[in-house]
């Protein structure tokens, strides 16, 4: 085993469970991806530990599942429905270890570059362990586009017409070029790409235009209308409810281009990491914080076979392309099938470096260093979510469990309760509570039981949902809300 091994986290915005060729796109080009795949391992059960950014992000930093930290939601989301959301934390709490503080204390080098999306200034990554912050900030996304100027407090904009994610790769190949070559390095490239705004240099939206063309997507409207949402954000009662617009298939030339864009920059770190001479001695991750986004704003992407998408409770919503590479530790072209959530980087990373195991931190992860070894099987256990929120993307206050394939859905706006077993159904098309009513009421019982011992907040009635509801104008779309 490598002694001491960087690790280099790849965290991507938005992106969803089948974007990569890799894992099953035929529209976007990532070949530098791909070939990543290929050299090590693919995660085929791969989640986000919840269907929006800050959560996910807060269980990568801290180990544990997003309700346990009591931060449910992505910073300042908020909506109004038929029940109350639940109260949540507007930052990560400094109370929490991060990952990136324990491997600091260990002699690590620690660098955050781009998305942080935990907090204000008091939260950023500086104060929760990190070295180096560039770019990373209170914003979710790039407000001002993803070209120069950027007006971001914490990466000066560059030239007039610069785009972010190449701007961020050149940071991140200046810091692993100029790092103290005396000690290992944690490197957090979260890029903001591929969230919205969806924007990528016009030389490859162009070639993805005659790309559509080419195979005749550009003749196919690929969005379906999903009816309204069950939901109003603050201050938007007097007017018509948001519909879910669903792409059914894969063809925004513009968004290619950003996943294009993306995969050449990733190849740009992996290429530094070469020239160095560090790539036999560094552990690779790549993940995204949520599906991807193909219901609402644009639904630049779809996850198909996969339902719904980011913001939902459905495997769309939740699903990850999850790789990783280790030469002579992980074996090249191998797979995990052993379903694996955010929370389990904490105690791998530390794992792979030597480090004691902090388990009074990272409580709800587990190491995948014995699917990186080959040698073991990870532990199998049931994998949680806790989302007591509207989403943006149509989503709504849920929660839910995954044993064995079986997956128990309770949704609290509708009052409904679904069971499916995705082995045979990964569309999450057929409810078959009512043939196994003994698994379903198993599960359930898990599920509470769990939401007990993390002290869930859950959502309850609000009684202000006729009145709001009142305002919106009614049209033979939205007359039943």
């Amino acid at each position: 085993m490598p002694k001491n091994p960087n690790i280099v986290m790849f965290l991507i915005d938005d992106l969803g469970c089948r974007d990569l060729g890799c894992f099953g796109s035929s529209f976007y080009e990532t070949p530098r991806l791909d070939a990543l795949a290929a050299e090590g391992m693919r995660f085929t059960n791969a989640y986000a530990s919840c269907p929006v950014c800050s959560p996910t992000r807060a269980s990568i930093m801290s180990g544990k599942y997003p309700a346990r930290i009591g931060l449910t939601q992505f910073i300042a989301g908020r909506r109004n429905g038929r029940v109350l959301e639940a109260p949540f934390l507007h930052y990560l709490p400094l109370t929490e270890t991060s990952v990136a503080k324990a491997l600091g204390e260990a002699g690590y080098q620690t660098w955050h570059v781009g998305k942080w999306h935990l907090g204000d200034e008091n939260f950023y990554p500086d104060k929760h362990g990190f070295d180096m912050n560039v770019g990373g900030c209170h914003m979710g996304h790039p407000r001002n586009g993803y070209f120069s100027p950027y007006k971001m407090l914490t990466l000066p904009d560059g030239p007039e017409g610069e785009y972010l994610t190449d701007r961020l790769t050149d940071e991140t190949v200046a810091l692993i070029r100029n790092r103290n070559r005396e000690r290992p390095f944690f490197l957090h490239l979260s890029h903001y790409a591929v969230h919205t705004p969806i924007q990528a240099p016009e030389n490859l939206v162009e070639k993805y235009r005659r790309k559509a063309a080419a195979l005749g997507l550009d003749k196919i409207n690929p969005m379906v209308d999903g009816g309204p949402m069950s939901s109003i954000s603050p201050g938007h009662e007097g007017r018509p409810i948001t519909h879910i617009k669903r792409r059914m298939l894969q063809s925004d030339p513009v968004y290619a281009a950003m996943m294009e864009n993306l995969d050449t920059n990733i190849g740009k770190v992996l290429d530094a990491l070469d020239a160095e001479g560090l790539k036999d001695n560094t552990l690779v991750m790549f993940t995204s914080d949520n599906g991807g986004l193909a219901t609402a704003e644009s639904s630049p992407t779809c996850n198909a076979p996969f339902a719904e998408g980011k913001g939902w409770e459905r495997e769309g919503g939740n699903r990850v392309c999850q790789i990783a590479t280790w030469p002579r530790v992980i074996r090249p072209g191998s797979l995990c099938d052993t379903p694996v959530q955010s929370c389990d980087f904490y105690p791998t990373f530390l794992e792979a470096a030597g480090l004691p195991l902090r388990p009074e931190q990272h409580c709800d992860g587990i190491s995948m260093m014995p699917a990186f070894t080959g040698k073991d099987t990870m532990p199998k256990r049931a994998l949680f979510w806790h989302y007591p929120h509207y989403s943006n993307q149509g989503g709504s206050p849920t929660a839910w469990i995954l044993r064995d394939g079986w997956k128990f859905i309770r949704n609290y706006d509708a009052g409904t309760e679904e069971l499916f077993h995705l082995p045979s159904d990964v569309s999450e098309s057929n409810d078959c509570g009512h043939k196994f009513p003994e698994r379903t009421a198993s599960l359930a019982k898990e599920l509470d039981t769990w939401q007990r011992e993390i002290e869930a907040f859950i959502p309850t009635p609000n009684p202000e949902w006729r009145r709001l509801s009142s305002m919106v104008p009614k049209t033979p779309d939205n007359a039943h809300e």
